[in-house]
């Protein structure tokens, strides 16, 4: 049965292509864990071929998670945290889109909340279009139905996988 995300539910996008990418995935969910008053479910870390990155960029490894939360989330409070833990594990912003980077952490939905500013966007513009994101996401959260969307999450990465041939990524083993 489909579900709507509830307010006390949030899913981030993890990604690194710079540096020990599996450790530090795995070190930014720790971080998280110690941020937020939450379960974290998480996937499979896969590699991805790189998206609309610069020429040359390294692969990337990519999971997700969803937070369960025992209080509701504020979406800016959790994007700070994320935001935060980037810069923790090296992220540094140099205004190059998709460049290479130790960490990115992207908030792909908090709870019903639909955000449209400079700093957050909610859910995130893109996240169905994107393979690295629909792979991870469909593992810790198929049957939820994000806002603005009529499909459930698993749905979607079965129509992605179905439309698309070469979908550049492979869970790692």
């Amino acid at each position: 049965m489909a579900t709507v995300i509830c307010p006390r539910s949030a899913l981030v996008a993890l990604g690194s292509n710079l540096g020990p990418s599996e450790e530090l995935i795995h070190l930014a969910i720790d971080l998280l864990q110690k941020h937020v008053d939450a379960r974290i479910v998480t996937s499979a870390l896969w590699k991805t071929t790189p998206m609309d990155c610069p020429e040359g960029s390294p692969s990337f490894v990519n999971a997700a998670m969803a937070l369960h939360a025992n209080s509701d989330l504020d979406p800016e409070s959790l994007l700070h945290t994320l935001l935060s833990i980037e810069a923790k594990l090296g992220r540094k912003r140099s205004g190059i889109a998709n460049e290479p980077r130790p960490m990115d952490m992207d908030l792909i939905a908090c709870g019903p909340h639909q955000r449209e500013s400079t700093l957050l966007t909610l859910p995130h513009p893109r996240f169905h279009l994107r393979p690295f994101v629909l792979a991870p996401l469909s593992e810790v959260a198929p049957d939820w139905i994000l806002p603005g969307q009529e499909k459930t999450i698993e749905t979607l990465w079965l129509d992605m996988k179905e439309s698309q041939s070469n979908l550049g990524l492979s869970p790692l083993t």
